[in-house]
């Protein structure tokens, strides 16, 4: 199963990412963990990317798109995955099924985790990481709808796209989830 997890700063994606790897028994691919990791160990790309993170702005396209090449090619991902916090723009989009293409592979479902924009502010700001002051998320919310929502109608278009409630319980939505996957 390979599943990309979409929503706004908030939204669950990392809570349900994590359940349906744990479900499917695949990895999740987290953008935010890498470039966070990255960022701590002072690495490159974490140099790179400490400014755009820090003002709560994406990550240029070219960064972004060379760290999940490099990571959709280790051994683990063979069985599936799930991806989170990517792509954030229709143009990440189209590179990920070329990506895809390139590697034999394909992308079964995006998921669309719609929660209202005052719920994704409050959990983000309810969350202990060091990106989520009131400024930042209130930026990064801005620019999920601005950016983001055209993915949604990219996927929509090649029948790609699930859209959740995400503002339930996790096991709620988690629920919603396998029942649209067709899963028992």
């Amino acid at each position: 199963m390979r599943l990309v997890i979409l929503g706004g700063s908030g939204s669950g994606k990392s809570t349900q990412a994590q359940r349906l790897c744990r479900y499917f028994e695949i990895p999740q691919i987290s953008t935010g963990e890498i470039l966070r990791q990255a960022i701590a160990k002072v690495t490159t790309l974490g140099r790179h990317a400490q400014p755009y993170l820090a003002k709560g702005e994406l990550v240029p396209d070219e960064m972004i798109i060379d760290l999940i090449r490099l990571r959709l090619k280790k051994a683990d991902i063979s069985c599936g995955w799930v991806l989170e916090g990517y792509p954030r723009t229709a143009f990440q989009a189209e590179e990920l099924d070329f990506l895809l293409d390139n590697l034999g592979q394909k992308l079964d479902w995006a998921i669309y985790l719609q929660v209202p924009e005052a719920v994704m502010v409050s959990r983000s700001l309810g969350r202990s990481l060091p990106d989520d002051q009131p400024e930042i998320v209130h930026r990064r919310v801005e620019i999920f709808y601005d950016r983001t929502v055209p993915i949604l109608e990219y996927y929509d278009r090649r029948r790609r796209l699930l859209t959740i409630n995400g503002d339930r319980l996790p096991e709620m939505v988690e629920q919603n989830i396998l029942t649209l996957l067709g899963v028992p």
